[in-house]
Order: structure tokens, then sequence, then C-alpha cells
């Protein structure tokens, strides 16, 4: 008895249950560190280098294995390695085959449509141009001033000191208005050589569309790696392209940064799941950690509020780190990367100070200084456990002060009006404010609407998505009990334990669309970030073995072997899914392709025509922010404002060049205008005639409640002022209004005034 005694008392000192030395210890630390209740990984006792060297011997060995264990696998089953290898690289080859065919077909696909939408091989240049809208047609009116620029440099510097587009503002285009893109793109058009093959606007959406076809192929191989079958990501691309309207911006803004943006967050997501599977081997690990790097960096230099979303994953990572469900060595590498691209974004955006004060920086602070307290503490004190207890507590407080901390002592220029939009949207402050009440008006800056939900159902992802979320959800709460309680994760799940919450990239990705989901709720716009993962998490789930196995778990199957009940649904359920979709939706998207659509607004075309022939070449427009958007994209000419809410002088002058549409007299309405040198005045009849589907959400309303015009008694509202509306009383040409201003043109749309500048007092 007491010579067996001794072996049991050498492995609990081990601490592992292991046989090997080198690889007990590592394991038996881990595995005594989250029996004590911890929120992390192995503590680090003989310092970073001691840690840096287990890594590359657990790494090495784990090489070494694989094969080994795999061969003996294969042995078991009477296959040669071998024939085993060849069906790996099979296997692979049509995955990857099937990926990049999705995402071409894909962007064929949205290039198409557009074709057939907007008729663009027929249509003048200036008729494509009057198709972008809005911010759109900014953002490529800079890429056309850079072709035409002599040299790239020179052009550079004509965005970075820009002060030919808002009268009397110098403004740096390339850092306020997150112009990467259009420098990216300008530059491949002219170093490939395309001036004589194909157009700039063709080169331009093309990028765009191919972009598209990315996102879709990364959303592709992301369902891939979690299920292990391309099945998941041939349903996910169904799925993405049927609830297009819900998952993507395209067809509406093509130039928008998110469309830019959002297919590096794709492919960065699919990069940080195959760094976050367990048993992966050194060279796929390393592929996925530099992929993770150049997709986070990318992605935060082509959108101004990724720093934004990547909070928000930031925020899935940690509690997935809490509950010791990943390994902490990976999750705060990827915590270092956030880092590396914050400081890199700081300095190649001028010195962005919004990066420095932004919530992502303040949190991974936090994180890596509570770390930091927690490694410095003897394992086992009571200080340390009490650490463990209180880590999110100090986590959230530490950032909380250090963001109180750098707004205090780093000059910024953040967006205060985003910060007034929360209050007010959760109720906790009323306003009058035009710029505040007008953005709440905006569709996409609303609650989601009821066929939002009903879109989602009738293609059968919504309830795939729930059943899945909650399978996943149980399971993921059993493993935390389980942890709490002190039992240890398993070194490699299989089918038969049915355990599918064990696994550190499903976590995530159950914790980052619940969280994705939350903002979905509160704003219809956060929906084209929620969607496509939730196609995703869906179209992995009813293709997991795994999932169905856990389920099996539960309601304990018996007269079916669960195991094979588990593949055959997996393979059954989605081929079934894919079948009622083809049948229901391919028709119909078919339809899209084939259907010839008409956009043409002769009016605008008439309007930029008149001011490209008649209007002086220093002339400064005024009108409404989204007009301005065209006319400076297709004449060249100034304006007096622009349609971007992320500077509060830009805010300032839409709103005060929108009192042209208010109840103020001719006098103050001229000396607004005058006040930014502007020579013209451009009047929509849609907004000064606007009937809209919610009254108090048109323009005029807002303007009349802000400026006091609307008084509210017992539910009824009445309007008061001594003057009338300016729009409507401009046309009947009679005094003052005459004195001050002179119509030069007009259709059926738009009514031009040229702005006196010496006035005419007549009767």
């Amino acid at each position: 008895m007491r010579e067996r005694s001794r072996p049991r008392g050498r492995r609990e000192a081990g601490g592992g249950g292991g046989t090997g030395g080198a690889e007990a210890s590592p394991r038996g630390e881990r595995r005594g560190d989250l029996a004590e209740g911890g929120s992390h990984g192995p503590e680090m006792e003989e310092g970073a280098a001691d840690l840096r060297q287990r890594k590359k011997q657990n790494c090495s060995e784990s090489d070494k294995m694989a094969p080994e264990q795999r061969n003996k696998e294969n042995s078991k089953l009477g296959r040669s390695p071998k024939y085993m290898l060849i069906q790996r690289f099979a296997k692979l080859f049509f995955g990857c085959l099937a990926a990049v065919t999705s995402g071409m077909m894909y962007a064929v696909y949205l290039s198409t449509y557009h074709e057939r939408k907007f008729w663009f091989s027929s249509r003048q240049e200036l008729e494509r141009e009057i198709t972008f809208q809005g911010d759109s047609a900014i953002y490529y009116s800079f890429y056309k001033e850079l072709l035409k620029a002599p040299s790239f440099e020179r052009g550079v510097y004509e965005l970075t000191h820009n002060n030919k587009t808002v009268s009397l503002k110098t403004i740096n285009a390339v850092q306020q208005m997150t112009l990467y893109p259009e420098l990216i793109a300008s530059v491949l058009y002219q170093a490939s050589g395309s001036e004589e093959v194909i157009e700039p606007v063709y080169f331009y959406i093309g990028i765009v569309f191919g972009l598209q076809g990315i996102y879709v192929t990364a959303l592709f191989v992301t369902s891939w790696v979690m299920s292990g079958t391309w099945l998941a990501g041939m349903l996910t691309v169904a799925w993405f392209i049927i609830n297009r309207t819900d998952t993507t911006r395209i067809d509406y803004s093509i130039p928008s940064r998110e469309n830019w943006a959002l297919p590096y967050f794709a492919c960065q997501v699919a990069a940080l799941t195959g760094y976050l599977k367990k048993n992966l081997n050194c060279s796929a690990e390393k592929f996925c950690y530099l992929l993770v790097n150049a997709s986070t960096y990318t992605f935060m230099m082509m959108w101004e509020y990724s720093h934004y979303l990547l909070f928000v994953q930031a925020i899935s990572l940690f509690l997935l780190d809490s509950f010791a469900l990943a390994q902490t060595e990976k999750v705060h590498e990827v915590y270092k990367i956030y880092l590396f691209s914050l400081f890199l974004g700081y300095l190649l955006q001028f010195e962005n100070s919004a990066l420095l004060v932004s919530p992502l920086l303040s949190f991974v602070a936090a994180l890596m200084l509570s770390k930091c307290l927690q490694m410095n503490m003897k394992k086992g004190t009571f200080m340390s456990r009490l650490l463990k207890v209180m880590y999110i507590y100090l986590v959230l407080t530490v950032a909380v002060t250090l963001n109180f901390l750098l707004k205090m002592f780093v000059p910024h220029k953040e967006n205060e009006h985003l910060l007034k939009f929360i209050e007010v949207k959760l109720g906790l402050n009323t306003t009058k404010n035009f710029t505040m009440n007008w953005l709440l008006c905006q569709e996409s800056l609303q609650a989601p609407s009821q066929d939002f939900f009903l879109r989602l159902t009738q293609s059968s992802l919504l309830p795939f998505y729930i059943l899945v979320l909650i399978i996943c959800l149980f399971s993921v709460t059993q493993v935390i009990f389980r942890r709490i309680c002190g039992e240890p994760l398993k070194e490699a799940v299989k089918l038969e334990d049915g355990r599918i919450g064990e696994r550190p990239e499903i976590v995530y990705h159950v914790i980052h669309t619940i969280l994705l989901g939350c903002l979905a709720m509160c704003l219809e716009g956060m929906k084209y970030l929620w969607t496509p993962y939730v196609c995703m998490l869906a179209a992995f789930g009813v293709c997991s073995p795994e999932l169905w196995m856990t389920l099996f778990k539960w309601l304990r199957l018996k007269a079916v072997h669960p195991i094979l009940l588990a593949l055959i649904l997996s393979m059954a359920v989605p081929t079934i899914i894919g079948f009622s979709l083809w049948k229901e939706f391919f028709p119909r998207i078919m339809t899209e392709l084939t259907e010839l659509q008409e956009f043409y607004d002769p009016d605008t075309v008439e309007l930029m025509t008149w001011i490209k022939r008649q209007a002086p070449v220093a002339a400064v427009f005024a009108g409404s922010p989204q007009l301005m958007g065209v006319i400076k994209l297709c004449t060249g000419w100034m304006v007096s404002s622009l349609p971007l809410y992320n500077d509060d002088d830009l805010l300032k002058r839409n709103e005060n060049i929108y009192q042209i549409y208010s109840k103020r007299s001719a006098e103050d309405i001229y000396k607004i205008l005058t006040s930014y040198k502007a020579n013209f005045l451009v009047i929509e009849d849609s907004i000064c005639n606007e009937v809209g589907p919610v009254r108090g959400c048109r323009v005029k309303d807002l303007l009349d409640i802000a400026n006091g015009h609307v008084v509210c008694e017992e539910d009824d509202n009445y309007a008061y002022s001594k003057y009338g509306r300016f729009c409507h009383e401009i046309k009947m040409n009679y005094s003052p209004y005459v004195n001050y201003f002179t119509r030069v043109y007009w259709n059926r749309s738009y009514f031009v005034y040229r702005i006196n500048t010496v006035i005419s007092f007549q009767s």
C-alpha cells in the first residue's frame, strides 16, 4: 500500500495527472489555478522568459504528437496516412475553391444588379455621378480630385490643406473624412496603368464590389472553421445574399466607409476564430496571428468608428478570459494587437486624439494593468484570491478612471453630440436642438421595425439562429458552472462528449453576437453589423455535429445512436434548408438581375448643367447638405456645408443654413448666408413641401421646434411666428425678399437665387 501511494503523491505534486515532466508541469499549474476559481490562465511565476520557453515547448510537442495521434487513429480505422493526407488536401482544396467562388459570384452579382438598377454603362458621366448621394458624393469627389492632380504627392497635400470645398474653412480632408480608401484606390488606378483600360468610376466601384466578395468569403471561412464543413459556408453565403437588405448598405451608398472597412473586420474575425482554437499547430497559429494583426490595423485606418466596434470585440474577449474558457496568453496577445494598432493609427492619422480618448484604449490598458497586479501577487495568498473575485470590478473601475484622466489631459475634439444623442436616446434628457432631433428621426438610429424580424423569419434565419444560440448558451453556462466547481477543461473535446460550450471560438462568437444584437435592438443601423454574424452562427450550428450531439446529450437519446443521428442531421438539415431557400428565393434573385429598373433625375441633371455653364467659377452655393455634396461632385464648385456629422462646426453650419426652410425673416436668412460668403441659394421643393410619414420629423417641423415657433398645449401643436415660411415666401417675388435675393433659375424641383451684394430696396 505504501508503494502504491507514493506515485500518486508524485502525480499530485506534478499537478496535472500527466505522464511527461515537461508537459505535466504547465498543465498542472493551469488546472490548479483554475480550480481556485481564477479568472485567467496560468500564472507566470518564473517570469516572461519562462512562459515563452513553455509555449515553444508545448507548440513543438503538439506538432510532434499530432501526426503520431493521427497515425494511431488511422491505423485503427484501417486507413493509411497517405490516404488521409490526400483526403484532407481534397477537402481543403474544394473548400477554398467554394469560398473563393462564392465571393467572386457575389461580386459579379452586385455589379450586375448595379448595372440593371442604374443603367450605368449607358449613362453620361454627369448622370452616373448623380447616383452618388449625400456623403457618398463627397468621398467620390475627392477620389476625382486625386486623379486630376499633377502628382500623387500634390494631390495628398491639397487634400490635407483643403480650402476649395467649404467656404471660409480649411480642412484636413484625409483625417476628417477618413479618405484612406480613396488614396489607395487612386494609387492602384494610376500604378496599374488602368487609365486607358477602364474609367475611374468603374475602377472605384469595382474595388468596393471586390471587397464585398472578400467579406462574403471571410464569413464563409469563419463558418467553415467553426463547423468543420464548408457546407456551413455555403449556407452562410445563401442567407447573407437573401437577406441583403439587412446585411449590407451597398445598394444605397457604395463609397460609405463601412463598405470599405467591414470586409477587413470580417477577415479579422475569421483569423481570430482560428487563433482561438485549441490544439492549433504552430504554423497555423502564426498565420492567424499575423492576419489578425494586419486586418485589425487596416480596419482601424478605413473607418473612423472602427475602434468602437473593436471595443465591443474586446469586451467579448474579456468575458471569455474572465471565465477561463480560453488561453489567457492568446487573449492578451490580441490586446497587444489593439494597442499596436491604436498607436500606429494615432501616428498615421495625423495624431488623431480621438484614438487616445477612445474607450478601447482605456479598456485594454486597464486589462493589462489588472493582469500585472495579479501576476505580481503570490499564488494562494489572500490578496491574489481577492483580486480574482474582484477582477471584473477592478477592470471596469480602472478603465473608467483612465478614460476620465485621458479626457482631462489630452486635448481632443471628440464628438460631444454623440454623448448628447445617447442621453436623449436613453430618455435621460430632452432637447429642442435641431441636430439632435434630426438624428433621432433618422431611420437608422431608431429601433428596428417589425418588418426586419419578419424578413429574417421568412428566410428561416431567425428561428435557426435562436435555436443555435440557446443550445450554445446552455452549454456555455454548464461549462462555467463546472469551472466554478473546480473541474478542468478537457484538452481535446470529442464529438461524443457533447460539450460545444468548451470550444473558446464558439463561446467568443456567442458573446459577440449577443452584444451586437443588443446594439441592433436599440439602433436599426447596427443591424448591418449584427445580421452577417447571425447568418454565420446559424449556418455553423445547423451544420455542426457537435451542436446536435450536445442537444442529444441533454435529451439522453437511447433508441438511436446519438453520434450517428448527429452526423445525419448535420448533413440533412442544411441540405433541406438549402433546397427550400433555392426554391423560394432563387427566382426572386434572378428576377432582380433580369428586370430593368430606371433611375433618372432630369431636374438634378438640368440644375448641374446650368451651374457648370452659367455660375461663376468662384461662386459659393448654399442649400441642404445632401444637395451640396452632389453639387461639389458634379460641378466642383465651392459649397457652404457638407453632409458630414463628425465635426461640430459643420453641424452648426448645417443647422444655420437649414433655416431657409424655417419661419424667419428675409433679413435673418440674408445675414446667415452672407456670413458664409454664399453667392447662390438653392431651395428644394421636396423639403419645402415635405409630407413626411411621421409628423414632427420633417425638417421644417424640427426647425419650428428649435426656433420656438411651435407651442404645445394639451397634446396639440400650434405654430406661431410673425413671418411666413421663408422657402414659400421667397417664391412670391415681393418685397423685402426681392431686395435680398434674385431668382436666376428654376425647374420643377429646384429654385436658384442669387444673393444680392448690393441690396435694392423697392416696394
